[in-house]
């Protein structure tokens, strides 16, 4: 088996439960069976992790930096999104 009739995953690791998955590496592999596997072995070694994703790097879509503007809708026409939009009632003092 060669490194070209491999699939490349993206490995997420999550530490502690209640945490988030974090991206820790990339790693070759026939199937998601063996990227698991692999990962294991290579990102969890000394008990680093209580669960392990492992995606297709094909199968991620993302935004590019470049398109941010016209992607991302500034939020300046929405002062609702903001806690400073909204009128405390005068017994809520501090929050």
């Amino acid at each position: 088996m060669t490194r070209e009739t491999l699939e490349l995953f993206e490995v997420f690791v999550r530490p502690r439960r209640g945490l988030d998955h974090k991206h820790v590496g990339s790693l070759h592999a026939q199937d998601h069976a063996q990227a698991l596997e692999y990962a294991r072995d290579c990102y969890t070694r000394r008990g680093e992790g209580v669960s392990i994703w492992v995606v297709r790097s094909t199968d991620i879509c993302a935004s590019q930096e470049e398109d941010v503007e016209s992607f991302i809708d500034p939020s300046e026409d929405k002062p609702y999104r903001l806690a400073t939009y909204y009128r405390l009632p005068d017994p809520v003092d501090n929050m």
